[in-house]
């Protein structure tokens, strides 16, 4: 922001109105934050490639360009040559509007993210709440793809994103509660200047844990993968879609995964926060892709390791135990964060390490009771389970023993 004002008073003090300077430097801001995630897509989908050829044992790209560095470019251009199709009995409007929508959803986040302590498209006050609103979009793309596409495996498809999507953002909105309660404040760059004594993710790794999952389901990516599910709807709400429609979904995708990415580091591993980051900026945005790659990283590696989940055995996920976990959790942090208050255990001075330990301590004890009764209540449901298939199964054996 401070770079989009000082270029508007340069513009101005060069004899150009002050209006249209500030029309311009906005706007110079604007495409350059908007155009940074859609490069960085391209060398994510390379480094995804590769990453799960090397899980499954094979070597990735490796053909075009060297390391097959260039072969995202290949696809683009093969994409770009393809005809785009748009069915007969296609709503054409929403049916070509649904591709962008999942671009822009995405694109939005990055108007508030901090990229360093002084680069940052804006510093909404509700930025938390805004970044959850705008992730919503892309539920609404999925939707308008699967209704406008006069298809009934698209139409399974978008049925999938109310049962799915809106299910996860329940836990996913829980979970970003506890950063704001933490820093009191839901501006981003507030919570990223909470994290200089302690990273949030000490304090609330079970808060971090949930907005992962939450967000690996949001995106649709394995486990959670049921949009798109080859086997029962032939491709999903994107089954009419061809050429730069089709890949514009894949792009929002990839740009999501990597965006969620940020979001951990912003939210629970203090952002653009490490040594000398304030003196020289462009450090503070090496942290922060930094500690982002860590986090896609570790998604990458959950896609390509879990098997898919049922459609059923993601709902009760959901609703049986991240749901309650997260209200749990929320209800627990607000309690310890009171008795904090009273006892005197707040910090004095937020950025000293040493003053935050106390109240790091107690708020991590809260996690592990919290974890503790949602596993031991898994364990019990367990039981009981295991109970009534061994009754279920006495009567058989019963009969076979008189038989024998």
């Amino acid at each position: 922001m401070d770079c989009i004002n000082q270029l508007a008073q340069c513009l101005n003090q060069g004899g150009m109105d002050s209006g249209l300077a500030q029309f311009i430097s906005i706007f110079l801001g604007v495409v350059l934050v908007a155009t940074f995630p859609l490069l960085v897509t391209i060398l994510l989908i390379w480094v995804e490639r590769k990453f799960a050829a090397r899980i499954q044992d094979r070597i990735g790209p490796n053909r075009v360009g060297p390391f097959g560095l260039l072969q995202p470019i290949a696809d683009v251009v093969k994409l770009l040559s393809k005809e785009n199709i748009t069915p007969a009995g296609a709503d054409k409007p929403i049916y070509n509007l649904a591709p962008p929508f999942m671009v822009a959803a995405v694109l939005l986040v990055w108007a508030v993210i901090p990229l360093t302590p002084y680069h940052f498209g804006v510093d909404l006050e509700i930025g938390a709440l805004y970044v959850i609103t705008v992730a919503s979009i892309g539920t609404l793309a999925v939707m308008m793809a699967g209704w406008a596409s006069n298809n009934k495996y698209a139409l399974l498809g978008a049925f999938r994103v109310v049962a799915q999507l809106i299910s996860y953002e329940v836990p996913l909105a829980m979970a970003v509660l506890i950063p704001v309660m933490l820093a009191g404040s839901m501006s981003l760059q507030d919570i990223v200047k909470a994290q200089y004594g302690m990273w949030f993710v000490f304090a609330a790794p079970l808060s971090a844990i949930l907005f992962f999952i939450s967000s690996q389901a949001e995106t649709g990516r394995a486990p959670f993968d049921l949009l798109e599910a080859e086997s029962e709807l032939v491709a999903g709400f994107n089954i009419e879609y061809s050429g730069m429609k089709f890949a514009m979904f894949f792009a929002g995708e990839f740009m999501h995964v990597f965006t969620n990415g940020v979001l951990m580091a912003v939210l629970f591993t203090g952002g653009w926060i490490g040594p000398f980051a304030e003196q020289a900026p462009l450090l503070g945005l090496i942290y922060l892709l930094g500690k982002a790659s860590v986090w896609y990283m570790i998604s990458l590696w959950v896609r390509n390791s879990v098997p898919r989940l049922r459609i059923d055995q993601m709902m009760d996920f959901n609703w049986k135990f991240l749901v309650p976990m997260s209200i749990l959790n929320v209800l627990v942090i607000a309690f310890l964060l009171q008795v904090i208050k009273q006892v005197g255990l707040t910090p004095i001075d937020p950025n000293n390490f040493i003053q935050n330990l106390p109240q790091t301590v107690v708020l991590l004890l809260g996690n592990v009771f919290v974890g503790y009764i949602m596993l031991s209540w898994v364990r019990s449901k367990g039981r009981q389970a295991r109970a009534a298939d061994e009754a279920k199964k006495m009567p058989a054996a019963a009969v076979h023993a008189v038989g024998d």
